[in-house]
């Protein structure tokens, strides 16, 4: 029995009368009557007892109701379903970011989602490095990072959804610990341990066009895997290391003093960035809900973000 079948058999079934049936589904008689010859030619069975006067189902009519109706609102439910997905209304998105350092950031995205956007599911996954969440947006296993980066492909579309300072860790025991703001030029000289690095990462980026500015090269001692293991290594007094106030108020680190820094460009956005030719419909919600979230972060003109970023 197929849907349009089915629908003809309940019309008729539920008003008893061939006309009425026919208004209902705003088809003519005869079309009517030649659908329900042929599901009854298919079962091999009678639906209905026709007279001039009246029309009663059959034994055979009367056990098919329920089924029918079940394969109507099945159909129903396939229409709304596909309706939803292709208008966003139901969908996964898959959403990386850098891990603690942008929490609450990620933390307002997903309580609005969630209250705006209930029936669409947001895959987290944590620890995406700038470069390597930008390289998985670009080849389409994430739909979207939230992160930092100085200079962003121009296939990439971003929303500003945050903005950090910059912050020199040193160990306690430094010799500049007690300062209230240190510059870099004071820095020359130190070891510094740093996080990986790749196109447009932001941190890497920045620390190498302050100690330029200050007049030296940096000398990197060692890469940590994530900012747990950068704060454990500054605090065991290896060297020092550019960070974040995110970063100071969520990772704990023992033996470490965060130094604000005498600079002209010592901020950074925090980016929400996706690939502009993704055409995941879910994922469109979510932007939307997003540029709502992070309204206040909007630049002047009123546009959240923009396509390319650039140091502040």
């Amino acid at each position: 029995m197929e849907v349009e079948q089915a629908r003809a058999f309940l019309a008729v079934a539920e008003e008893l009368h061939f006309g009425r049936a026919a208004d209902r589904l705003r088809i003519a008689q005869p079309p009517l009557s030649r659908i329900i010859k042929k599901l009854e030619q298919s079962l091999k069975a009678e639906l209905f007892i026709r007279s001039t006067r009246s029309v009663e189902l059959t034994a055979a009519g009367a056990a098919l109701v329920e089924p029918a109706k079940k394969l109507v609102d099945a159909s129903e439910a396939a229409r709304r379903t596909v309706h939803e997905a292709v208008h966003g209304e139901i969908g996964v998105v898959k959403l990386g970011f850098a891990g603690a350092s942008v929490h609450q950031s990620i933390g307002d995205l997903v309580r609005r989602v969630k209250k705006e956007c209930p029936r669409i599911t947001l895959e987290l996954e944590s620890s995406q490095f700038a470069h390597v969440g930008l390289q998985r947006v670009l080849d389409g296993t994430l739909d979207a990072v939230i992160g930092r980066w100085d200079f962003l492909p121009t296939e990439i579309d971003s929303l500003v959804v945050g903005v950090e300072e910059l912050l020199v860790a040193v160990p306690s025991t430094h010799r500049l610990a007690d300062r209230s703001e240190v510059s870099f030029r004071e820095l020359a000289g130190e070891d510094w341990i740093v996080l990986p690095s790749g196109f447009g990462s932001a941190l890497y980026s920045r620390m190498s066009s302050l100690s330029m500015s200050a007049g030296f090269i940096p000398n990197v001692i060692y890469t940590a895997p994530d900012s747990s293991t950068l704060m454990v290594l500054v605090g065991a007094e290896m060297g020092c290391t550019l960070t974040l106030d995110s970063v100071r108020n969520y990772v704990q680190g023992e033996n470490v003093t965060f130094l604000p820094i005498v600079a002209t460009n010592k901020h950074l956005d925090v980016r929400l960035i996706w690939d502009r030719s993704n055409t995941n419909p879910a994922l469109q919600s979510v932007l939307e809900t997003a540029r709502r979230t992070f309204a206040a972060f909007a630049s002047p003109d009123g546009k959240a973000g923009s396509s390319t970023a650039s140091p502040r």
